[in-house]
């Protein structure tokens, strides 16, 4: 026990040097234990100089000596990538309903049938039709890449239509970037302050080589045509959760439908000369307190009504007071629907307008009725919306159906049915009616009108009701030789702007929506399917309207960059005044 004591008592100075000078013999001598004390005071004098006071010349040897190439991080950068790092997990950590904005992941939700669960069946029907049967999806080019006539004005008509911004300070961060197909999160778009709208520091306001240029988002935007771009992943992206928001009609709700994958939500829009702020709900309902936001059109319009209501209540506090204004009984059984946000003192509607014109019955003489569109007078409906703040107009794709473009005893002007009528005549002549009624009755200094262009369709192989068909698409096109040509409807909608005195903002989304012959419901419109559709389901396909999440949202997301810049655009004449 005491020798094993022994081996861990602490040994003395005394012991040590008493050991030292028994093993070295210069030691013995007085003149050598002085001489060796005098050279450990020189050098330990020496080295006590270099390292408090070394110079640049004579002390790089030493400071590297003792630096070892040492590679180990500075706590500084410890403790930003920490800070980073929680950041991140808060954000993930937060529940949905608390998040400004939603973030998107496919693991988060069951799907609603686990048999079109991609991860656990690779192989997915619809009746007859699998995923992954052999198909030709490819689409022969009809026009060269410089054909597609597409205009390509700076400010894509700006003689009759307004561009608008809010005031923002211009500070943006200097080192953001863009990188095409990337899969890095986005900003937020832009954020409140003090009653003034502001970028996120995040904010990439990059031009077209990729690269901040340090001007604000505003002056961007101002100079930017926003119908002029591509479509690049984001995988911050849907605005809502898909299947989350109950307004959506079966016909749009791909997710629900079963729709297997999901990169068509993952697609956004981005501008050449800038980048679309992502569309902040509360910032937009802040825009919209107290008005009338009004959509007129088209089921395509209604599209994008829904896309719009679905990402404004998902950014209220309070989801339930968010409510259609007529009670669920009556709740697609009219012509217009209306839903209410109470702590905004808003309203976001729809109203059904094909045409724009009025659809007419003409009595014969035997007592039978026929149909007629009356191309001198606007939808009875106007008189009801007129007083809006905000409307959104849009026609086009029931000019295209069999009676609209026959045109044989069917447009009629006053008492006069026309035995025959060419169809772009009879659109100009209702497109023309249209814009003497808005000149005549809206005043612009209350309501700012948008013409929302043409959204076009992806039908191969057919029409709508000629077997037509658009399935297993999942990429866009990324060519632009691929692309139609820009509508005749959407040249004679300019002609007419043009010469209205009432300024209007043009949404052109044609070409956006030209690039996306994936984003079409297809056969996934309905999710229970019978007779006919169910042992065929090929014949039964949509690829004119969208599937929610998915287009319409960026439809939106350019309504709101649009308002943005005319409330900068006021605030600025404002200010001069």
């Amino acid at each position: 026990m005491a020798a094993q004591l022994t081996k861990y008592q602490l040994i003395s100075n005394n012991t040590i040097i008493n050991d030292f000078k028994g093993h070295f013999s210069p030691f013995k001598t007085r003149k050598s234990t002085v001489f060796i004390y005098g050279v450990v005071f020189v050098f330990l004098t020496f080295f006590a100089f270099l390292t408090f006071s070394p110079s640049s010349s004579s002390s790089s040897w030493f400071i590297n000596f003792f630096s070892l190439n040492n590679t180990s991080p500075s706590i500084s950068s410890i403790d930003s990538s920490r800070s980073h790092d929680s950041q991140n997990l808060i954000e993930t950590q937060v529940p949905p309903d608390k998040n400004e904005q939603f973030q998107f992941n496919h693991t988060d939700f069951v799907y609603p049938n686990p048999k079109i669960d991609p991860q656990s069946s690779p192989s997915i029907k619809v009746g007859n039709f699998s995923l992954n049967d052999t198909k030709t999806d490819t689409i022969t080019p009809q026009i060269s890449p410089n054909s597609t006539n597409y205009p390509r004005n700076k400010n894509n008509n700006q003689t009759s239509v307004v561009l608008v911004l809010p005031q923002i300070t211009p500070e943006v961060s200097s080192n953001s970037t863009v990188r095409a197909n990337s899969t890095q999160k986005e900003d937020k778009g832009v954020k409140e302050n003090e009653g003034q709208i502001q970028p996120t520091k995040k904010q990439d306001n990059s031009r077209s080589n990729g690269t901040v240029s340090g001007k604000s988002l505003i002056d961007s935007l101002i100079g930017c045509d926003l119908y002029d771009g591509e479509w690049v992943r984001d995988d911050s992206y849907p605005l809502y959760k898909p299947g989350s928001c109950k307004l959506i009609d079966e016909q749009f709700n791909c997710f629900v439908n079963g729709r297997p994958d999901n990169d068509y939500m993952k697609l956004k829009w981005k501008p050449k000369g800038c980048t679309l702020p992502r569309l902040n709900g509360k910032q937009m309902l802040k825009l919209l307190k107290g008005k009338r936001l009004v959509f007129v059109g088209d089921s395509l319009n209604r599209n994008m009504w829904e896309s719009l209501v679905c990402i404004l209540k998902n950014s209220v506090k309070n989801p339930k007071n968010v409510y259609e204004a007529h009670g669920k009984r009556h709740f697609r059984t009219e012509a217009s629907y209306s839903f209410v946000f109470k702590d905004y003192g808003c309203t976001i509607e729809f109203f059904v307008a094909p045409f724009l014109v009025q659809p007419w019955d003409v009595k014969n003489p035997d007592g039978t009725t026929n149909e007629t569109l009356r191309l001198d007078i606007v939808v009875e409906e106007s008189e009801r919306f007129k007083s809006a703040d905000v409307l959104v107009y849009n026609t086009g794709h029931w000019w295209t159906h069999e009676k609209t473009s026959k045109g044989e005893d069917y447009y009629q002007e006053g008492s006069n049915v026309y035995k025959q009528l060419d169809v772009k005549e009879a659109f100009r002549k209702a497109i023309t009616t249209w814009g003497r009624w808005v000149d005549a009755n809206i005043n612009p200094q209350r309501t700012h009108i948008f013409f929302r262009g043409y959204s076009n369709t992806h039908f191969r192989g057919g029409q709508w009701n000629s077997g037509g068909q658009c399935d297993s698409e999942t990429e866009p096109i990324r060519n632009e030789a691929y692309l139609t040509k820009y509508p005749w409807k959407m040249r004679t909608l300019e002609k007419v702007m043009k010469g209205m005195k009432t300024p209007i903002s043009f949404l052109n989304i044609t070409r956006m929506t030209d690039y996306r012959k994936d984003a079409h419901p297809s056969v996934y419109r309905k999710l229970h399917v019978y007779g006919e559709e169910k042992s065929s389901p090929l014949k039964f396909q949509d690829c004119s309207h969208w599937c929610l999440p998915g287009v319409p949202d960026f439809w939106n997301e350019l309504l709101f960059a649009e308002m943005l810049r005319k409330q900068y655009q006021e605030r600025h004449q404002n200010t001069k005044s």
